[in-house]
């Protein structure tokens, strides 16, 4: 089955990018030939660590969202701790975290339009009422009344 997961692994700051490179071809590699596929890679960068890390005090930061199965991650977790250049490594199971978020949102929408048809509102907004962004949030329009007011 497969999963979304993110990567990041922190490379010494003695390394170069050559390395880096090296490093994450080597990580693309694994993914392809185990039947994986790297969405998004992003280098974050030489960064001061939370705390030292042996003698290190900054690193240099990868992440990738990989979409594989578990037996992708373990290799790849195992082949990353055998490169003295890599510091930390961590994978997280991130489609199971969008999930929730998604009916989260959902959730929250469908108490949104209950309320609207309780006041005698349409459903859903119509365009130009209100000033509020593409995001709706949980706020209840009842007790703007003290503001219209002043």
């Amino acid at each position: 089955m497969n999963r979304k997961y993110e990567l990041v692994y922190v490379v010494s700051p003695d390394a170069t990018e050559e390395q880096v490179a090296e490093l994450h071809g080597q990580v693309e590699a694994v993914v392809q030939r185990m039947g994986g596929q790297i969405e998004k890679t992003e280098n974050w960068g030489r960064r001061r660590l939370a705390y030292e890390i042996g003698r290190h005090k900054e690193g240099i930061y990868v992440l990738d969202v990989i979409t594989g199965s578990g037996e992708l991650m373990k290799e790849i977790d195992r082949r990353l701790k055998v490169f003295d250049i890599v510091i930390r490594q961590l994978i997280v199971r991130v489609d199971e975290a969008e999930t929730v978020a998604e009916r989260k949102r959902t959730k929250r929408t469908e108490a949104l339009r209950r309320r609207r048809v309780a006041r005698g509102l349409p459903p859903d907004r119509q365009p130009g009422e209100g000033q509020r962004a593409e995001f709706e949030d949980d706020r209840d329009d009842r007790f703007d009344l003290a503001e219209d007011l002043r």
